[in-house]
């Protein structure tokens, strides 16, 4: 590879985080879905502060926390897509936008039990010493 492809390469895949970049930036500040998950992740991270979680749990915790993101970032694309592509009313695109909805709700549900499941021990052996 020379150096004049090397540059293109470089310049691509800058280009390509310079986007993605904007559309996360455009999901925090445009979507209140969002927001709400960003404020959960932050309490749970604190949390995890607060009650010293062991590493195996950080672990299995940035794994729903990026999840759930990512699948929020996912059912917003779904929504913009299917927005784009007809501005009438359709059943189809009712259920499109409804079935991504759901993803994400079947994923808040896991994420919350996984929450509790991490939280729980450490939790109640501060109530009940």
């Amino acid at each position: 590879m020379d150096l004049k492809d090397r540059k293109q390469t470089r310049q691509r895949l800058f280009r390509s985080f310079r986007c993605a970049w904007a559309g996360l930036t455009l999901v925090v500040w445009h979507e209140q879905n969002m927001k709400f998950h960003l404020l959960a992740a932050a309490a749970a991270v604190i949390c995890g502060f607060v009650f010293s979680i062991p590493l195996f749990h950080w672990m299995i915790l940035a794994l729903v926390i990026g999840g759930m993101l990512a699948l929020e970032v996912m059912n917003t694309a779904v929504e913009r897509v299917v927005d784009m592509i007809t501005e009438d009313y359709h059943p189809a695109a009712e259920k499109a936008k409804d079935i991504a909805a759901a993803a994400v709700l079947v994923y808040s549900a896991a994420a919350a039990i996984i929450g509790i499941l991490i939280f729980y021990g450490p939790v109640m052996s501060r109530l009940f010493p």
